[in-house]
């Protein structure tokens, strides 16, 4: 088999409560037929435009020797580094499997001025400018990071003389605006199944163009997945997809549930997997007052060392049996497999969840929200408010005077932790440029410990695409750490009456404004040195 997976104690026991309703009911070969009247009339026309993935191998198979040869084209032409442009499933999932492939692909998922400026000048090792090819990535073909990103790398083409029509190639649906404007322009563009939503991407054109330019052996990997597709099509208990759907989604025999998920990568050589099962566990979820937070998680965080009991633990090793670590672990789902398998298992798994929840797990319903409050913002461009407090160089702002009244970050915590219900979450979201000051996701350890409840970490604002639907539409029972950082320099953006710097600070306090509206309390953290004050945060949260 290309995937295993292994269930003990209590989570055994939900899912053989849970089980027999699904095969009986048919799910894995509906869902494998396209049958949208899974999720429940409610869903259905929705579902029913949104089930393309379980034909992503044999839709994407042609797509292999375009790439190929494109790729071929752009190597004989000097052009060996490659950048994407993507947000949430569209670059998530590449960056998993180029890193798992040890192939070099540049992530730009940010407006963080830094970022984007770093990804632009290159390096010595991979290459500058005149080496790279930009990857454009958006299914609706106006996201506005990506459409950023282009702007600013046409210009840098235009200035160093070289046509950006020989160095871009674009991803989106057909009949996107970014479609339309990309033939104009003479970029290569490849069209992808507009029936698959972002999050159930990793197989189509999305995953496939930018990793299969940077090197990856992507006929290796749809070989893969179509092999394990044959196992998540059959109305049976040993199903891998229905176990794993039963394991994160199902209830107890006395009607609870665990409706957080741990993800622990523990030796497996698939790289940062737990980030794309984020995005796409949170965000086909989380809604209506629902959901399953995943929490990305270290063999040693926190919540492995004191599991909370609304916390389901779910370790991603390579070979469970040969490991001997299944008794070592009791109460946990244990996963083995090669990449391909476990990008089909857990989007099959995703999806049968939403049936179990009762919610349609193909629907992003609160995203919009933070992308209007921020457009909203970039228009008036309002004050951002003197701070409540500075200590050293942090400014700190907040949703409710009272979270301020100490005066000190550290008693701010403690008024923020203090929010939490008994089955509440910590957000912590760093709106900074994650290339150079990576150390600042460390903080989340700290928190963990702190707070004494699962905490969350994300990249800002790339997690507006993926977990942002689950702040806003899951249970409203998180609490919201914002980090900022006052970047020395900004860029402008091409043809925009804005630049990155404010961008990405809208995108910030729009999302806050959102949480806000929602009741969700709400501490804002501005870093005007975010290299020094990185350790402020750690002694505070400590």
């Amino acid at each position: 088999m290309s995937f295993e997976i292994h269930v003990s104690g209590h989570v055994k026991s939900v899912v053989e409560q849970t089980l027999p309703g699904l095969v009986d009911a048919l799910v894995a070969s509906g869902v494998t037929a396209g049958d949208a009247d899974l999720w429940g009339p409610d869903a259905a026309a929705e579902a029913a435009q949104r089930l393309g993935w379980v034909d992503a191998v044999t839709v994407s198979r042609p797509l292999v020797a375009e790439i190929e040869a494109l790729r071929a084209d752009l190597n004989a032409r000097g052009i060996t580094r490659i950048v994407l442009a993507g947000m949430g499933g569209s670059s998530l999932a590449p960056e998993v499997i180029a890193a798992t492939a040890g192939v070099p692909l540049v992530i730009l998922d940010s407006t963080a001025p830094g970022q984007v400026l770093a990804a632009i000048d290159g390096d010595a090792e991979a290459g500058g400018l005149e080496q790279t090819a930009l990857v454009v990535s958006s299914k609706s073909g106006s996201t506005v990071e990506t459409d950023s990103a282009r702007r600013a790398f046409e210009a840098a083409w235009r200035d160093l003389g070289i046509d950006p029509a020989d160095r871009i190639v674009v991803v989106t649906d057909p009949g996107s605006p970014l479609e339309a404007s990309a033939r104009e322009a003479g970029y290569r563009v490849f069209t992808a199944d507009p029936t698959v939503g972002g999050r159930y991407s990793a197989l189509t054109a999305f995953g496939l163009v930018p990793t299969g330019l940077a090197g990856v052996d992507i006929t290796e990997l749809l070989d893969e997945a179509e092999a394990t597709l044959l196992e998540v099509a059959i109305d049976d208990k040993r199903n891998p997809a229905l176990v794993l759907a039963a394991a994160i989604a199902g209830t107890a025999a006395d009607g609870t549930r665990r409706d957080k998920l741990g993800l622990i990568s523990d030796g497996t050589h698939i790289q940062g997997l737990p980030d794309w099962i984020e995005q796409l566990v949170a965000e086909s979820t989380g809604k209506n007052g629902t959901g399953i937070l995943p929490v990305v998680l270290q063999p040693l965080s926190p919540e492995v060392d004191q599991t909370p009991a609304d916390l389901q633990l779910v370790r991603l090793v390579d070979d469970a049996v040969h490991f001997q670590i299944i008794e070592q672990h009791p109460d946990e789902v244990l996963l083995s497999g090669s990449l391909a398998a476990q990008l089909v298992v857990w989007e099959y798994a995703a999806a049968i969840a939403g049936r179990l929840l009762g919610i349609n797990p193909f629907d992003q319903p609160d995203v919009e929200s933070a992308k209007q409050a921020a457009r909203g913002l970039l228009d008036s461009r309002p004050d951002a408010g003197a701070p409540a407090f500075v200590e050293g160089d942090v400014e700190v702002r907040v949703s409710d005077p009272e979270l301020a009244a100490s005066g000190t970050l550290a008693g701010v915590f403690d008024a923020l932790w203090a929010r939490l219900s008994p089955t509440g979450y910590v957000a912590v979201q760093a709106y900074v440029d994650r290339v150079a000051v990576p150390q600042l996701a460390g903080l989340r350890e700290l928190i963990a410990a702190d707070s004494g409840r699962p905490t969350t970490f994300g990249w800002g604002p790339r997690f507006l695409h993926s977990t942002g639907q689950y702040h806003k539409g899951g249970p409203a029972d998180g609490v919201f750490l914002q980090i900022l950082g006052a970047d020395d320099v900004d860029l402008e953006i091409p043809g925009r009456p804005f630049t990155f710097g404010q961008l990405i600070a809208a995108q910030a306090a729009g999302d806050a404004q959102v949480l806000v509206a929602h009741g969700r309390p709400v501490v804002t953290l501005t870093l005007t040195d975010p290299q020094a004050d990185v350790l402020a945060l750690f002694d505070a949260a400590q």
